[in-house]
């Protein structure tokens, strides 16, 4: 017990004696004084007494797709410490491949009386699925925000990136490179965010390069999965029709396409330039370190929590889309286009 006052003393810059007083409840200490006792308690591992806890204002849940792809726990990080500075206890609920659906974490969640529910990367992002499930969770009376998607069929407020803008970004940049054969990985078409992100690149391309909608659609657009291999696939067939580079839907889709190119002998960024999406956390140490559009996760997490704090509190925020805008990270995996010598 002594050292461990002596370690808290130390790490607060206060006495023991001192740290003694915090510790058993005792008053004559200034309350930044206590602050800094208790922040020592919190760097150096230790719990601190039940008495000194803070009482919690309620449980929030937060329900993500999976925690495979580092984008989403990089997500609930932000947004779990932010409810936590709010008083609040996150509660994650993850869903996995033949484990619970998110109609069952709902269902569990509202069951422990949560005070609401932040949503990402969800139901409302797939434009076939029923969206009367988020009415139905309205008239229970429990709040709710989605993030990663939109529906006008719920009355909810929506955050969201600027996929659209993002796409413009990254044909900007490969477009001022030379690159003039761009191709564009991505998931399901049923997401929003997917269809989003193929009108910024058609949109870009014939802005940039003067490209006919039903070309850059047809020839320049490949759908698979959310994964490595997913991209590999996607990337593959796009190296396949002569795209010098390809804009990828995640980054983690963007590994795959650096895979793809590898397996064709190809080297990123000298033969082919690849872009992702998110900068998730560790990808700027990848081989090549990765050029890719920032997701706003940040900003977007703090504004989920806010937003459904003021539902909880009851003046609900408009029941609207918040839309923010990425960022491009120029690193290692774009260069110049590949330019063909051809004989006389």
């Amino acid at each position: 017990m002594t050292t461990r006052l002596a370690d808290i003393a130390a790490q607060a810059g206060v006495s023991e004696a001192t740290v003694s007083r915090v510790l058993n409840g005792k008053p004559g200490v200034a309350a930044t004084t206590r602050q800094s006792v208790l922040a020592a308690l919190d760097v150096l591992g230790y719990e601190r007494p039940v008495r000194l806890r803070q009482r919690s204002e309620g449980l929030v849940g937060l329900i993500t797709p999976e925690l495979e792809n580092p984008i989403f726990p990089a997500l609930a990080q932000v947004i779990g410490q932010a409810l936590t500075r709010q008083g609040y206890t996150p509660v994650l609920a993850t869903q996995t491949p033949g484990g619970s659906t998110e109609d069952e974490l709902t269902e569990m969640l509202v069951d422990r009386g949560v005070a609401g529910i932040i949503y990402v990367s969800g139901l409302h992002a797939d434009t076939t699925a029923d969206m009367q499930r988020y009415e139905r969770l309205r008239a229970q009376g429990v709040p709710f925000v989605l993030v990663d998607g939109f529906s006008p069929k719920v009355q909810a407020p929506f955050i969201s990136p600027d996929d659209r803008a993002a796409m413009t970004l990254a044909v900007t940049h490969l477009a001022s490179l030379g690159h003039t054969r761009i191709g564009l990985a991505l998931g399901p078409k049923r997401f929003v965010p997917v269809q989003r992100k193929i009108e910024g690149f058609v949109r870009a391309m014939q802005d940039r390069l003067g490209l006919a909608a039903e070309t850059v659609e047809t020839e320049l657009v490949q759908h698979s999965l959310y994964t490595l291999e997913g991209g590999q696939a996607a990337a593959t067939a796009l190296i396949d029709r002569d795209c010098t580079a390809v804009v990828c839907a995640s980054d983690m889709m963007a590994l795959g396409a650096i895979r793809a190119a590898r397996q064709r002998g190809l080297e990123v960024p000298r033969d082919v330039s690849v872009v992702g999406f998110d900068d998730s956390p560790l990808i700027a140490f990848t081989d090549p370190p990765l050029t890719t559009v920032r997701k706003p996760v940040p900003a977007m997490g703090q504004a989920a929590v806010r937003t459904l704090l003021e539902e909880i509190g009851g003046t609900p925020a408009p029941h609207s889309e918040f839309v923010f805008m990425p960022e491009l990270v120029v690193r290692g995996s774009t260069a110049s286009a590949p330019h063909v010598l051809r004989t006389p």
